[in-house]
């Protein structure tokens, strides 16, 4: 995350860790087949869609998330936005345009086995519990939080909100041979001042199974 004394800019970099719609939170049940996990955080790949016989590619991308907090309003207290990089707004599941980039970042995937007992662990982790500005300089992570939403969605979401805790956190668990998808909106709380400097952190999110 980054910030200035006449401009601030606050960034998070989020690493990945590697059928129809309704009008609920998308999750979708998927056949059994052999043992695959896969997590999308922001831009991904994949070739065609899973609904359609596709499969997951790896993808390298790590995308930012920032907000540009003008001078008078730091450490206001007035809650600031953040905007990233990625483009991707389409569900790689039906290719269903479920995200809004750049105000929001995709979060999605699958675990599947070829039986039908088992429960994978999405997580995120920080790489510590502040920012840090090239002199040293802190933002607590937990200034850090998010919204989570997706077009057509009006149940409670598979991927909830919540708030960076510098460490890591549990966020949901996927049951065996489901997809379950969200798209994730980033705030920063602005409630300190902080000195000028570009602040920085990094996210990453896991999905583990036993």
């Amino acid at each position: 995350m980054r910030f200035g004394r006449s401009w601030r800019y606050v960034a998070v970099l989020v690493a990945l860790a590697g059928c129809g719609r309704d009008l609920f939170a998308f999750t979708a049940n998927i056949g059994t087949g052999t043992r695959a996990i896969f997590l999308q955080v922001g831009n991904g790949s994949f070739t065609g869609t899973y609904s359609g016989g596709g499969t997951p590619q790896n993808n390298a991308t790590i995308n930012v998330v920032s907000v540009a907090v003008p001078a008078a309003q730091v450490g206001s207290g007035t809650a600031q936005a953040m905007t990233s990089n990625s483009t991707q707004a389409t569900s790689f599941y039906d290719n269903y345009s479920f995200c809004n980039p750049p105000g929001q970042i995709y979060i999605g995937g699958f675990y599947r086995l070829p039986g039908t007992t088992g429960t994978a662990t999405l997580s995120v982790t920080t790489s510590a519990a502040n920012l840090t500005n090239a002199s040293g300089d802190t933002i607590p992570f937990s200034q850090i939080s998010w919204a989570s939403s997706g077009n057509g969605d009006t149940g409670a979401e598979p991927i909830p909100g919540g708030t960076f805790t510098g460490g890591t956190q549990t966020l949901t668990t996927f049951p065996v041979n489901t997809w379950r998808e969200s798209c994730h909106t980033f705030t920063y709380a602005n409630a300190a001042s902080v000195a000028s400097g570009t602040y920085t952190g990094r996210a990453t999110y896991t999905l583990s199974a036993p």
